[in-house]
C-alpha cells in the first residue's frame, strides 16, 4: 500500500523560514504594517486550539521581510503548544534575527477563551519603561 504523497501546503508550511529582500530605500525611516488574522496555536496546558490576530510593525534597516515567507511562517505554530507569551516573543525574536530591523512592534491579539481575553506586546529594541526606542 503506497502513503498519499505530503500536500504541497503542508510541506511549504514545515520548510517556512522567514525570507529577507534588499529594502529599496535603505536610509529613509518608514513603517511597515502587517496584519495576520489566522495565527493559532495549541494551549501547552489543555492541547485546546488558540486563535490570535498577530499585528507586525517594522521599520527596515537593510532588509524587508518577504510577505508570502511570513505567511508560511506563523502557519506553522498551529499544532505547536505554546503559550500566548512565549509565542509573541518568540516571533518577534525570529523576525529581529533575520531581518534586523530598526524597530518592530508586534501585537498578539488571543481570541477570548474561557472569558479570558490576553493582548501580548512585545517590542524590539527593548527599553526598561516599554517605550518603543525611536
Amino acid at each position: 500500500m503506497t502513503t498519499p504523497a505530503e500536500p504541497y501546503g503542508e510541506r511549504l508550511i514545515r520548510e517556512g523560514e522567514l525570507i529577507t529582500f534588499a529594502n529599496p530605500r535603505p536610509g529613509r525611516h518608514y513603517w511597515i504594517h502587517i496584519t495576520l488574522p489566522e495565527f493559532t496555536c495549541k494551549c501547552p496546558f489543555s492541547g485546546y486550539p488558540d486563535f490570535a490576530t498577530i499585528y507586525l510593525d517594522y521599520m527596515p534597516n537593510q532588509r524587508v521581510v518577504e510577505l508570502k515567507s511570513i505567511k508560511l511562517y506563523i502557519n506553522s505554530y498551529r499544532d505547536k503548544p505554546i503559550a500566548h507569551e512565549a509565542a509573541a516573543n518568540q516571533i518577534l525574536d525570529d523576525f529581529v534575527a533575520v531581518a534586523e530591523p530598526l524597530a518592530v512592534r508586534l501585537k498578539a491579539d488571543f481570541n477570548p477563551r474561557g472569558n479570558v481575553h490576553t493582548v501580548v506586546e512585545v517590542r524590539y529594541p527593548d527599553s526598561p519603561s516599554g517605550q518603543l526606542l525611536e
